[in-house]
């Protein structure tokens, strides 16, 4: 799959903030909502994005 800027913008947002709303998303990539969600639902296909997940502050869950 060939990345082209709206791509690589997406990825880049969903990896400051992967809870961010589509609608958000669409705003800060400059794209309308609905390309935006078909291109974030290629990447998860094509498993560019292959999972998202939590991070956690090691100190406020105890760890050293």
């Amino acid at each position: 799959m060939l990345l082209d800027r709206f791509d690589i913008a997406i990825l880049r947002e969903l990896q400051a903030n992967g809870r961010i709303s589509n609608r958000e998303l669409a705003e800060r990539v400059g794209l309308s909502p609905a390309p935006c969600w078909r291109r974030l639902r290629a990447l998860e296909q094509q498993a560019v994005i292959s999972r998202y997940a939590a991070l956690l502050d090691a100190e406020k869950v105890g760890l050293s």
